[in-house]
Formats: C-alpha cells, structure tokens, sequence
C-alpha cells in the first residue's frame, strides 16, 4: 500500500484545468519521479500535498487515514516536507539555526544552543553531511552543501514523504552525484521521495517509478520508461525533434576576444564567433565559463586581454554591449536577467526605455506595440504584455528575456544556461529560436552544463577548464566522452 494515496484531484483556476482527476500513489522506500511540461499540472499537484492548496475534489490518505492539510505547517507537522528549487533559507543563520528554524530546542525559555548543534550533526550525518560545520553561516556554503542542510531540515523534523523540485539545476556533476546518493541513503531508510525534474538521464539514474503528466492529468506511470517514451508522453514529440539544425551560412567574424582574464576567473580565454554559428563552451561547474561571457559583455571587469565587436573594442559596460549590439541572456534568470515584479513590456524593453519617451515620460502604447511584436513573435504565453513577469513560467521568461535581444536587433547572442529549470517542450521551442536566429545570420555563443543541447545544437565547442579555454573542435570531430575527458583531465 502506499504512504500516501491521491485519489481523482481536481483543481480550477477560473476557466483553466490544472489538474483532472489525478490518482497516484508515492510509496514508503521508493523514489518517484514526476515528470510533465511546466503548466503539466505538477505543481499544483504539489501544491496541495504540501497545504499551500486545497483541491476542488478528491481526496488524499496519509497511512491510510484521510489527510487533508490546512496549511504548510499542518503539512510538515504530519511529515511532508519539499524541497524547492530556490532553496528557502535564512542565509544570516547558521546551519544550525535553519535545521531547527520554526522549532528551536528551548531551555529556560532560551534556545537551546547546544542542542541545536546536537540536532543539526545527527541529521547531517545521515546525509554524508558531517563534513558541514553547524555553526556555519548557511550563505557562506557552496549550493550542493546548502541542499544537503534543506534536506538535514527534512530530516529533523523526521518527514516521511520528501519532495524535490528540481534539485540539480545549479548542481556540478560531482554534486549531482552526491545528492544521489543521499537520496539513495533516505530511500533505504524508508522515506517515500517524489523528485521532480526536466534532466532525463537523471530520472532514469535514480526513479523506482514514473508519472508523467500533461495538461493535468495522469497520461502514464511505469517502474521504469526510455528517454523516448518519456518525451512522447510529455509532449507528443520524439527525441530526435528536439535538436533542429538548419543549414547555416558561416559569415563574418563579428565577436574576438583574445586573452581575456578576469580578476579570479577566466584565466585565459580566447574565442572567435562568426555570423550564422554557433559555438559552444563547456565545462565543469567553477571552471569559468559563465564569468567569460560576463567579462565579454562587461558585467565583470576583466584583468587583461582584449574583446572586439565588428573589429572595434568593446566597451566593457553592460550598457556599451547593447549599443554595440551584444545581448547577453544570464544564467540566473530570476536575480539579474529579469525583473520579476514589473511588467513583461518593461523587461522587454527596459535597456532602451528612451526610445519611448522625453523627460522621464513613457508613451506606454509606442513600449506595448514595441514588446507585443517581439512576445507574439516568440510566442510568449501570457494575458498581455502588462502581466507582471513574475507570473509567467519559467520557459515564458526565458522567451521574454530572448525578447529583449530581438528588441535590441543584435548581432550576437550570448547565452548562459538559456534552458534551465524549463522544460522540454519549452526547450524544444528555444532550440528553434536560437537555430533560427543563427540561420539568419546572428552570431550564438552558448554555454551549457547539458551536452546532449551543446551536440546537438553547436557547429564547434571549446572546452573550458580551470579558467583555460581550449581549442575550437568541430561538431563532427567532438564526442561527449572526448569533451568530458578533456573537462576532467
């Protein structure tokens, strides 16, 4: 029997059907992996598993017994616990006090300092955590340490059914792998885990079992499906549609940079991108990768070396970028590459606001004309282009965000991580757009932690170690297990 049983739950938002009739069962020692398009209805459904939502119909058994959360809080009391992919927590505390926060060991009326560092080493030994220090600030450690504290909390509260909302998408592989086997070490000792994420080789490392949703409801469930199987239940498409590859005129040189280094990282770095290519970097996590596009488009200073646009030197400040008509599309959607709390036209067309008014004056209907040509044209689904940005998924954002590049017409394209944290059918339709764009005749240079999109996306690939970028190779003559080599060497 299952731990937890969710039997026929249905949930409206107005007009729209976020889940139809969903039964499902996530078992004691078992991991399940529920996978679906953002909009599929998994959050939603977990949602209201957690208390955040309470469902239009349905019901769910916890043990066996009806369970029926008032809130978050009723929900960790009874031990559901999740794990979101921006970790909440206090990064001011230490590790300790995050662990134990909202129930603190007291003493006197004191907390309980001592027991709380006696908590805190319990759980994280469990997890092959002893290594962190209880008394650490939690914003000090690197992420793969702050994911094992969010499930150190999990532990301590002793939850029984744990869930993680895409836990990997700012993981190394060697982080990656020790989360593994965490969760390998709480399913051995019982926990029911639902894991949520986009990365197929991931799901088929670490499920007992498959759900798949697609616009709300339960379109199949197996101990075990290919990468295939999956992408068909999820999108109806198969795998070899997911990487297009127009032909593509190689032109011009539009981007050099030669020897470029920054203050920590890149160490030394040199590139070439013409018209109508694209080219790819890859690397292990703190290899430098990210920080060479930043440096490129002046978000970070660079030490020494040089970068040209059409022949002429760049400028080194974000703003300078996109009057030489370099976009940059950040890694970290949510903290520097978009603002979420205004509205899609702004983000849009925030870098160029001027074009649209005098003396502090917006005309809104010249900015909403500007934004609804290029959101209609990538197909950005939203209400209006004055829907709050926030409001959109993650895929819509990231379209939003390739938005303002088109906006601002220019002529290469940098890309960090362009489909994190979104799904597959949202990535498909990025593939497109960016094979498109290069088809045209912009220039790409894309950097990812996924091979498979850098394969079968890129005309070359660097490889970036150690703050070094290699030398070019052609897509014909690269492999993965040559690039991983050469990465790791």
């Amino acid at each position: 029997m299952a731990l937890l049983e969710l039997r026929s739950i249905r949930k409206r938002f107005g007009a729209t059907v976020a889940l139809d009739g969903v039964t499902l069962g996530i078992e004691q020692g078992k991991i399940l992996a529920l996978v679906g398009e953002n909009g599929s209805g998994k959050s939603t459904l977990m949602r209201i598993v957690t208390g955040v939502l309470m469902p239009d119909d349905g019901e769910m058994r916890l043990n066996g017994e009806l369970f029926s959360p008032s809130g978050p809080l009723d929900a960790q009391r009874v031990g559901i616990s999740m794990i979101h992919q921006e970790l909440a927590q206090c990064a001011h505390l230490s590790v300790g006090e995050n662990i134990v926060l909202g129930r603190e060991p007291r003493r006197l009326g004191m907390v309980d300092r001592a027991r709380v560092r006696a908590i805190s080493r319990a759980a994280l030994s469990e997890l092959d955590g002893a290594d962190i220090d209880p008394d650490a600030l939690c914003g000090s450690l690197p992420i793969d340490k702050r994911q094992i504290v969010e499930l150190a909390r999990a532990i301590a509260t002793d939850a029984r059914v744990v869930i993680l909302d895409e836990p990997t998408s700012s993981l190394g592989k060697h982080e990656v792998e020790r989360l593994f086997q965490v969760l390998d070490r709480l399913r051995d000792a019982g926990k029911a885990i639902v894991y949520i994420s986009h990365f197929l080789e991931e799901i088929q490392r670490v499920a007992d079992h498959i759900a798949v949703l697609r616009d709300g409801l339960l379109v199949a469930t197996a101990e075990s499906m290919t990468s295939e199987q999956i992408v068909s239940h999820m999108v109806g498409r198969t795998v070899e549609d997911i990487y297009p590859k127009s032909r593509r005129t190689r032109g011009d040189l539009v981007l050099r940079a030669e020897n470029l280094s920054g203050r920590i990282k890149p160490i030394s770095a040199s590139i070439d991108v013409h018209r109508g290519e694209i080219v790819g970097i890859v690397g292990l996590n703190g290899s430098g990768r990210s920080e060479f596009l930043r440096a490129i488009f002046g978000l970070d200073r660079t030490a020494s070396g040089s970068a040209k646009m059409n022949g002429k030197p760049t400028q080194g400040t974000p703003h300078g970028s996109w009057a030489q008509r370099i976009g940059m599309l950040s890694e970290d959607r949510k903290e520097e590459g978009l603002a979420l709390s205004m509205s899609i036209a702004d983000n849009v067309t925030l870098t160029a606001l001027g074009r649209f008014g005098r003396m502090g004056l917006i005309d809104d209907k010249s900015q909403t004309a500007a934004a609804t040509r290029w959101t209609d044209t990538l197909q950005v689904k939203c209400a209006s282009t004055s829907q709050t940005i926030g409001e959109l998924s993650g895929g819509n954002q990231q379209k939003a965000a390739i938005a303002r590049m088109l906006f601002h017409d220019v002529d290469v394209l940098l890309l960090d991580e362009p489909t994190r944290g979104i799904d597959v059918g949202s990535k498909e339709q990025i593939y497109r757009l960016v094979d498109e764009l290069a088809q045209s005749g912009k220039g790409v240079l894309l950097v990812s932690s996924y091979l498979p999109e850098v394969m079968g996306l890129c005309d070359r690939i660097h490889v970036m170690r150690e703050g070094v970028l290699g030398p070019s190779h052609s897509i014909q003559d690269a492999t993965a297990e040559s690039l991983i080599q050469e990465a790791t060497s």
